[in-house]
Order: C-alpha cells, then structure tokens, then sequence
C-alpha cells in the first residue's frame, strides 16, 4: 500500500475526531479554550497511546505541525458552521463512527509494519480508534461508551476481523481499507439506530 494512502486515511480520521470533540464539548457548553483542548484531545489520543505501547517515538505529532493544524483547522470551520447543525448528539455520533472507522484501518496499517500477529493488530487498531473517545469523555465527566453495553469497540473488532478475511482474497488491499472503514461506520451507526447491544451483567434492580 502506498504511503500517501495511509497519510490520507490518518489525516480524515484526525478531521473526523476533532469535529466529534468540538461537538461534545459544544454538549457541555465548554468555552472557546475547552471546545480546542477536547478536539485536540478527541484526535490523537488513541493515536498517541498506540504509538506509546509500541515505542514509535518520538510521537508523530510532536515533530511536525500537519497534525495540530488538521486539528485546529477541523475545529475552527466547525466552530463557525456549528449553528448550521441542529442536532448536536448525532453529529458527534456521525463523526465518531467515522473517526472510528479511519483510525481502526490505519492503526492495523501502521502495525503491519512491525509484523506482528493479527490478534495483535486488531488490538492495537482498536485502541487506536476507541481511546481517543475515551479520554475525551473522561474529561467531560462521562462514563467513556467503551465501557457501556454499546457496540463500540466490538465494532472495531469486527470490521478489522473482516479486513483480515478479506486479505485472504484477491480484494485490492486499498478497496479493502474503505470496505472496513464504511463497515466499521456502520455497525456503530446501526446499532445506535436499533439500539442494539451487548449483554448487559446486572438485573434491573441492580442497576
């Protein structure tokens, strides 16, 4: 796979999460320093821990600006054009299913270079993509989804499941990328649409 393609899908999973940053911190009324700080936040987090678990330092974003600037371009346009969306949530929801789609493909991408096992790769490109919204909704003082019954991360395990199905085909390696990004955006759209999912532990009296 070329580079280049890699750098695309990187840079529309930035975009993606900082717009879902801006707009759940534009939920919680968060002024102009906050709405930045959880995009910023929102965009590379996952990105960050991933690289940190497997020594890719220094972290890319500290030693260019192409990041910060997708991030802060991302935030600002969205900042400006924010009155034109009426429904906060399902923006965000959008631009995070997507964000999660994006990071889940490049994250396994990007593993693939060290050789590890493909359990592996789908765990990393989990992290990548979930973690982000982790950190972001811990700083809002929420419960982070990945720990709901919402089909959140079980959507990133999914679809990096199928893209290694699809490996095994004679499916272009690029078409196989935007198969699983649009499948793992899916999934996690879906399942919000019909309220689909995971078991949950506890009785209703528990709860």
């Amino acid at each position: 796979m070329k580079y280049s393609f890699l750098q695309i899908i990187d840079a529309l999973g930035i975009i993606a999460f900082s717009i879902s940053g801006v707009f759940a911190a534009l939920e919680k009324k968060l002024d102009l320093f906050g709405v930045f700080i959880l995009a910023f936040v929102a965009a590379i987090g996952g990105g960050t821990i991933r690289d940190l678990i497997l020594g890719d330092l220094p972290i890319p974003w500290l030693t260019n600006l192409t990041t910060v600037s997708l991030i802060a371009g991302s935030a600002l346009i969205t900042i400006l054009f924010r009155r034109v969306i009426r429904n906060l949530h399902y923006t965000l929801l959008f631009f995070d299913s997507l964000g999660m789609g994006f990071f889940t493909i490049f994250g396994i991408q990007k593993r693939l270079y060290y050789e590890l096992h493909p359990v592996m790769c789908v765990g990393i490109g989990t992290i990548s993509a979930c973690f982000g919204g982790v950190a972001r909704d811990v700083i809002l003082n929420n419960i982070p989804i990945i720990f709901r019954k919402e089909i959140y991360a079980s959507a990133c395990i999914l679809g990096a499941a199928l893209y290694f199905l699809l490996l095994q085909t004679n499916l272009h390696q690029e078409v196989a990328d935007m198969i699983c990004i649009a499948a793992i955006s899916a999934i996690r759209l879906l399942a919000v649409k019909y309220d689909l999912r995971l078991p949950g532990l506890y009785r209703k009296e528990e709860l």
